[in-house]
C-alpha cells in the first residue's frame, strides 16, 4: 500500500522538555498544529513525578504565528512562569517572552528590540532575574544583559559586561548566589573561550585560557558554586565530561568515552549527573553518581537506535527523574521520562505518526565506503554512512538519492526523516554519508575539509555516489543529490564537478558562492565562518575558484532550488543569482521561493507546497522504482 506524502507531512514531534518548579508539570515543544509551541502535560505529583498510566492529553501553552524554538520554567520554588523565545517568519532574530499563569497575555521582554538576536542564558534560583545575550549594541556582538522580572518592565535589561570580539555567547548561567554569571565565547565552532563575569564590576576572567581548537558546551555550576560541570574536548580529540574546580583550576575528567560527549545535565541536589554519548550517529544516555563515581546507562526501551535530537537532558526538581526527547529512524521524536528510582523509561507524549503504521518504517544499516586518500594510519580512508534500502525485493534496479547534512560542522544522526521514509516507501534507495569535516568522529576528521580542503569533501561525495553504483539492485544511472545549507553548497559542488554521476539535484537554502555569502551573511555569523571556510580578505581568489556558480556550464543535471525570503544565514541572493546563471545557459532549473521562512522550512503550509514538488521532480527526472 502506497501513502500519499501529505501523511508523512504530517508526521508530529515533541523535544525540549522542561520541568516546572513543583514536579507536577513537564512542558515540551510540539509542531501538533503545524508550527513548533509550547505545551504542557500534567505528572502524578511532586513526589512521584512518573507520568499515569495512561498519558494524560496535554494543554497548549502559546499560540503565535511563529515557531517558539525553547522554553524554561522558573526554577524557585512554587514559581510556575514560563519564558519562551520566538522569532518573526524564519528570521532568527529571537524575541524573548515571559507567560504568567496569572496573566491573560505573555510580556515580551525584548521589545524594542526585534532586530536583534537573544540568546536565553537561565534564570536567576529566587526568579527575580534572567540573563541572556544580545547584539542589540553592535549586529556582530554579542554582549551579556541581565534583566530583572519582579518589576515586569520591559526593556529594562541592563549591560553587565561588553564583548569586544566577535562570535556567539552560549551556555549562559547565573551562579548560585546570583553574584556571577558564566559563559563560553565562540570566536569559531572549535575555538572557544570560558569566562566568568563578576555582576557588581562587570569584569570577566578567563577560567580556561585561551587555545586554538578547543570546545566547551553545556557548562553548568555546580549547586555549591565551587566547580562547574562542562563537556571540552581540552587536551583530546574528542568531547568529554569534566568538572572544572573554580579555585584551583584544575580540571577532572569525569566520563571520557571514546565518542563525543554532547549534552549534559546535573541534578538540583547535586547527587547525580546526566549526559549523552554520540557512539557513531546514534546517542546512549548515562547518569553518574557524582558521590560514588558510579554510572548506569539507560535502559532499553526502543526496538532502534537513536538520537537525543535537541541534546536537553533535564532532571525533575527532586532528583529522581531524567526527562529527554528521543527519535530514532522508525519513531518520530517524544519526550521520555526515565525514572531512576524503579529504572524504567516510559514515554510523556505520544506524537502522531501521520497515520501510518510504524511497522511501514525502515531502519538503515551503518556503512564505511571507501574514499581517494589514506587515514592517519596510513589505511584507506573510510567514510561512514547511513544506508536505507526499500524493504522487500525489486523487480528492476532502483534509483537512490544522496543525502547530504548541512553545516559543514554537522552530522546525519539516527533520527526520523519524514522525506526519506516517503522515499523508501515509494521505490527509492538513500545514502546519507558523513563525509570528513563532519563532527561526531573527533576534531581531527572536523578539519579534513578545512579552507583549501574543502573539494576534498566533495571528492567524498563522488565516491559515496560510486560505492552506490556498485551496490546490486541500484540504477547506476538514475542518482539524484539533496541537501540543505552547507548540504546546498554540496550539492552544487557536486553537480559542477562531478555532472557524469548525477541525474538530478535538489539545493534547499545553499550557497552558490562562499564569498558572497561571507559578504552578506548576517554580521555576527561572518568571522564564525571564516575559520571555516577561509577569510575573503585572504581566499577570497580560492572561493571564487571553487564556487559552484562560477562552473554552471558543467552542470548536465536539472536542478530544483528552494529558500526562504528571511534567511540571516545564506542569504536569498545566493539562489536568485544561481538560477539567473542557470536560465542564462538555458539549464533545467525550478526555483521556489517562500515569502515567510528563513533557513529552511518549518511551517506546514510552506511544507505541504514545497515537499510534493520535490517528489514531483525527483520521480519526473528519476522515475519510479517498479515494486
Amino acid at each position: 500500500m502506497a501513502w500519499s506524502i501529505e501523511h508523512y507531512l504530517n508526521v508530529r514531534q515533541a523535544h525540549g522538555p522542561a520541568f516546572r518548579s513543583d514536579g507536577r508539570a513537564l512542558a515540551f515543544l510540539t509542531n501538533i498544529t503545524g508550527l513548533p509551541q509550547v505545551w504542557q502535560v500534567p505528572l502524578a505529583g511532586a513526589d512521584d513525578v512518573t507520568p499515569r498510566d495512561a498519558i494524560p492529553w496535554p494543554e497548549q501553552l502559546t499560540f503565535g504565528m511563529d515557531r517558539v524554538s525553547e522554553a524554561w520554567y522558573a526554577s524557585s520554588p512554587g514559581d510556575a512562569r514560563l519564558l519562551y523565545v520566538e522569532d518573526v517568519g524564519g528570521s532568527e532574530n529571537h524575541q524573548l517572552f515571559l507567560l504568567d499563569p496569572g496573566c491573560t497575555e505573555a510580556v515580551h521582554l525584548s521589545a524594542g528590540y526585534q532586530k536583534a538576536m537573544h540568546l536565553f542564558g537561565s534564570w536567576r534560583e529566587d526568579g527575580r532575574q534572567i540573563c541572556f545575550a544580545a547584539n542589540r549594541r553592535d549586529p556582530a556582538i554579542f554582549d551579556l544583559y541581565v534583566e530583572p522580572l519582579d518589576a515586569m518592565a520591559p526593556g529594562a535589561a541592563e549591560l553587565v559586561w561588553e564583548n569586544d570580539e566577535r562570535g556567539y555567547l552560549r551556555s549562559i548561567e547565573f551562579s548560585p548566589d546570583g553574584r556571577c554569571v558564566i559563559t563560553v565565547r565562540t570566536t569559531s565552532s572549535f575555538n572557544h573561550t570560558l569566562l566568568e563575569v563578576d555582576l557588581a564590576s562587570g569584569r570577566a576572567r578567563t577560567l580556561l585560557a585561551d587555545a586554538e581548537n578547543v570546545r566547551f558546551s553545556s557548562v553548568t555550576y555546580a549547586p555549591d558554586g565551587r566547580g562547574l560541570y562542562l563537556l571540552t574536548d581540552l587536551d583530546s580529540d574528542t568531547m568529554y565530561v569534566a568538572r572544572l574546580d573554580l579555585e584551583t583550576g584544575e580540571v577532572d575528567a569525569l566520563a571520557n568515552p571514546a565518542w563525543d560527549c554532547v549534552s549534559l545535565a546535573v541534578s538540583r541536589t547535586g547527587t547525580h549527573l546526566a549526559y549523552s554519548v554520540n557512539v557513531d550517529g546514534a546517542d546512549r544516555v548515562y547518569v553518574l553518581d557524582l558521590a560514588s563515581r558510579q554510572t548506569r546507562s539507560m535502559p532499553e526501551f526502543a526496538e532502534a537506535v537513536g538520537i537525543v535530537p535537541d541534546s536537553n537532558l533535564t532532571f525533575s526538581p527532586d532528583g529522581r527523574c531524567l526527562a529527554f526527547a528521543f527519535s530514532s529512524a522508525i519513531r518520530t521524536a517524544d519526550v521520555m521520562l526515565w525514572d531512576l528510582v524503579d529504572d524504567q523509561i516510559r514515554p510523556v507524549t505520544q506524537s502522531s505518526h501521520g497515520g501510518l503504521p510504524v511497522s511501514s518504517f525502515v531502519a538503515p544499516e551503518l556503512i564505511h565506503f571507501p574514499t581517494f586518500d589514506q587515514d592517519e594510519e596510513g589505511e584507506t580512508r573510510e567514510i561512514p554512512a547511513w544506508y536505507y534500502k526499500p524493504a522487500g525485493d525489486a523487480a528492476a534496479p532502483l534509483p537512490a538519492v544522496v543525502m547530504v547534512h548541512g553545516g559543514p560542522e554537522g552530522q546525519f544522526r539516527a533520527y526520523f526523516h519524514f522525506l526519506i521514509q516517503y522515499l523508501l516507501q515509494n521505490g527509492y534507495a538513500v545514502l546519507a554519508p558523513n563525509v570528513r569535516g563532519s563532527t561526531g568522529y573527533g576534531k581531527a576528521y572536523s578539519h579534513l575539509d578545512d579552507v583549501e580542503k574543502r573539494m576534498d569533501s566533495v571528492a567524498d561525495l563522488a565516491y559515496a555516489a560510486r560505492w552506490l553504483q556498485a551496490q546490486p539492485g541500484i540504477d547506476s544511472e538514475r542518482l539524484a543529490v539533496y541537501g540543505g545549507s552547507y548540504g546546498g553548497f554540496m550539492v552544487l559542488s557536486a553537480v559542477t564537478t562531478y555532472p557524469e554521476l548525477w541525474a538530478a539535484g535538489v539545493d534547499i537554502v545553499g550557497i552558490s558562492n562562499l564569498a558572497t555569502f561571507l559578504e552578506n551573511t548576517s554580521d555576527y555569523r561572518r568571522a564564525h565562518r571564516e575559520a571555516e571556510y577561509g577569510s575573503l580578505a585572504r581566499d577570497r581568489q580560492f572561493l571564487e575558484r571553487i564556487a559552484p556558480i562560477n562552473h554552471v556550464d558543467r552542470i548536465t543535471a536539472p536542478l530544483m532550488v528552494i529558500h526562504g525570503r528571511n534567511d540571516p544565514r545564506v542569504p536569498v541572493s545566493e539562489a536568485e543569482r544561481l538560477v539567473a546563471a542557470l536560465q542564462a545557459r538555458e539549464i533545467p532549473v525550478t526555483l521556489m521561493i517562500f515569502e515567510d521562512e528563513g533557513h529552511g522550512l518549518v511551517k506546514l503550509k510552506n511544507k505541504q507546497v514545497a515537499y510534493p514538488a520535490v517528489v514531483e521532480f525527483l520521480r519526473e527526472h528519476l522515475g519510479g522504482a517498479v515494486r
